[in-house]
């Protein structure tokens, strides 16, 4: 290993040197790493509003949260599977086994075997 240029002032110039490059790469590291961790954080912050919902506030809507919307969906549901049953008459599946015996009438099956 070399002891230097032999002029004192030049070694502590470049001593200096690579001491501020060696620190303005550690905070550039420190700033990226700093950048991609706020990012997480940010993106963890809008995952918990979506999920918990938000208040209205002046000039924009509330949002409702994960569950109240599954409760909303929840409610659609049961009036689907209510169609879907007969009963009364007045669902659907009443209205597609009316059409089905009338039918019948027009038409009967013909078993071919």
């Amino acid at each position: 290993m070399s002891e230097g240029t032999g002029v004192p002032a030049v070694d502590v110039l470049v001593i200096w040197a690579l001491a501020a490059v060696a620190i303005a790469g550690l905070i550039a590291l420190v700033w990226r790493v700093w950048r991609g961790v706020r990012r997480i954080v940010d993106r963890l912050d809008d995952l918990a509003d979506d999920w918990n919902g938000t208040p209205a506030r002046p000039g924009v809507l509330a949002r409702p949260g994960v569950m109240a919307r599954l409760h909303g969906i929840e409610e659609r549901v049961a009036a689907v599977e209510h169609e879907l049953q007969p009963n009364s008459g007045a669902s659907l599946r009443d209205a597609v086994d009316r059409v089905d015996r009338r039918t019948r009438t027009l038409a009967p099956d013909t078993d071919t075997s």
